[in-house]
């Protein structure tokens, strides 16, 4: 018999069956249908799989799912809808921050992690924090920017 792990998804409460040992991103991508994080480099080096583990950006390649027993988990697809975007979305969209996209979900979620611990970041706030995610496009300078345009939006009025 597989042993279940629950963990809150998204805001909901989620029970899987699942090998323990199995990386967070497999199970996220195979199981539960949450396809906007990517597997990039496998070894937790680009970020591309980074999804919001409490109030940390974690590389969800290398995190096996029982690390996740009880807590919470944000994904892309939790962040905002095409009705409702996230204000970072919102930023990224207006600073024409991406171009391939297959970062995007990584960096948002490095981003998302950042202004939920620091709503007032530095730009070597943000720098720091998005170290760890690699874009190949050279859209660096935007995305710094549409974090900066989102911690704006969002600061208490």
């Amino acid at each position: 018999m597989t042993p279940s792990v629950r963990f809150r998804l998204n805001g909901a409460v989620t029970e899987i069956d699942a090998d323990p040992e199995r990386s967070l991103l497999d199970v996220l991508r195979s199981r539960l249908g949450m396809t906007g994080s990517h597997f990039g480099c496998g070894a937790g080096e680009c970020g591309a799989c980074n999804v919001i583990v409490g109030d940390q950006a974690v590389q969800s390649c290398d995190t096996p799912l029982w690390s996740v027993a009880e807590k919470d988990v944000t994904t892309v697809e939790g962040l905002g809808t095409s009705e409702r975007p996230h204000p970072l979305q919102r930023a990224f969209i207006a600073e024409q921050a991406l171009q391939c996209g297959y970062c995007a979900s990584g960096i948002l979620m490095s981003a998302a992690a950042l202004l939920k611990r620091n709503p007032s970041p530095t730009s070597r706030d943000v720098r720091e924090a998005l170290d760890r995610n690699l874009c190949r496009c050279g859209s660096h300078n935007r995305i710094v920017k549409a974090v900066l345009r989102a911690a704006t939006e969002m600061a208490p009025k």
